[in-house]
């Protein structure tokens, strides 16, 4: 697996699972001529036509955060070539949860939590998670009242 994240955070991509790291802040992936089975931009800053130039035929491009033109330009790309473009929301059936589970139980899926923040602050928590600087999960904490 190739992960693709600025200088601060490729450990923790190597922590995860990654075998090849890239640091975007110095080199472009999809300018390397490397191809893929699938991309997974999570954040939404990878270029578009970069990305689905950088699959391989019949590959997939998981848009985890689409802006409208990739919203729109998705389906056009899924019909007009091999490549199939993922944007938007997806629904999830039960088991797909239940795989999900069985995966993060075997540990074959790490979670890395990087600051948690009592209910309260969630404005703090959302100012953090907006800075790009987090290296992995922020928790919002709920305290349960025993009083009822």
């Amino acid at each position: 697996m190739t992960a693709v994240d600025s200088t601060e955070k490729l450990d923790v991509l190597g922590f995860i699972g990654a075998d090849h790291v890239i640091d975007y802040t110095h080199e472009d992936f999809t300018k390397s001529g490397e191809t893929y089975d699938v991309v997974f931009d999570s954040v939404g800053k990878s270029p578009y036509s970069g990305s689905v130039r950088s699959l391989n035929e019949n590959g997939f491009y998981l848009l985890g955060n689409p802006g409208l033109s990739q919203q729109f330009r998705a389906p056009w790309t899924s019909r007009t070539s091999g490549k199939k473009v993922i944007a938007g929301t997806l629904s999830y059936k039960t088991e797909d949860l239940v795989f999900l589970r069985e995966l993060i139980e075997a540990g074959k899926i790490r979670s890395v939590i990087d600051r948690r923040y009592p209910l309260e602050q969630t404005s703090e928590a959302h100012r953090y998670v907006d800075t790009g600087k987090k290296r992995g999960n922020v928790i919002i904490t709920v305290q349960h009242d025993d009083q009822a």
